[in-house]
């Protein structure tokens, strides 16, 4: 079997430019997950980073900080399973022989 080191190059680089180009796509993505009906909002980017959170007052309680805990956590969640079917809609072919964590089964 003969193996061209020059077309091996090639695929490489052509990689390298697809992987390039999700990295850039991955930047714009975003999405927002919520908990308590509302009350804690969190949005991610498509690098899984917290880009925003927002927290109703009434669930600023002193004396319920676990609770508040566990909706930032809650929300955190919903947020990077959205995140995760967007990349996967919009990037699916492109990424699926990339091996990125997280988004394949």
């Amino acid at each position: 079997m003969n193996i061209n080191p020059f077309e091996l190059l090639k695929n490489a680089q052509n990689l390298q430019q697809q992987f390039g180009k999700v990295q850039e796509d991955l930047k714009t993505l975003t999405a927002t997950g919520a908990s308590g009906g509302g009350i804690v909002k969190l949005t991610v980017n498509g690098q899984m980073e917290i880009t925003s959170l927002v927290i109703d007052p009434v669930a600023v309680d002193p004396r319920d900080v676990p609770m508040l805990q566990d909706l930032i956590i809650a929300a955190h969640r919903d947020a990077l399973a959205k995140i995760k079917e967007e990349i996967t809609e919009k990037l699916g072919p492109m990424v699926g022989g990339l091996n990125i964590p997280g988004l394949n089964a």
